[in-house]
């Protein structure tokens, strides 16, 4: 998909959760949720990502790049990956520069 990942499941002591990957596109650090799905029916993958990861991935993100000597570029991007059953391959869609302002 054009990501150069760097660290997969990048915990910290000092926060709670994670970040499932984290990956240069380019010269743009992306901080990446990826959620997996069988269905579109219920809840989207993408709508999954509610408040609360929404405020770990900030944290988490502040984190990493308060340890990286580099100033850079950076996003947030939510993965969605479908497996139906039918289909060996998964569909994966990709929303880039997702917002990690909490939604109401």
């Amino acid at each position: 998909m054009g990501y150069v990942i760097v660290a997969r499941n990048f915990r910290s002591p000092r926060c709670h959760g994670e970040i499932d990957l984290i990956a240069w596109e380019g010269d743009v650090l992306c901080f990446i949720e990826v959620k997996t799905r069988t269905s579109h029916q219920v809840k989207t993958a993408e709508a999954a990502v509610d408040r609360h990861k929404r405020r770990e991935v900030a944290e988490m993100a502040r984190e990493y790049l308060k340890r990286s000597p580099l100033q850079c570029q950076w996003r947030f991007d939510i993965v969605s990956v479908y497996y139906d059953g039918r289909s060996s391959r998964p569909q994966v869609e990709i929303f880039r520069n997702a917002s990690l302002a909490a939604k109401i």
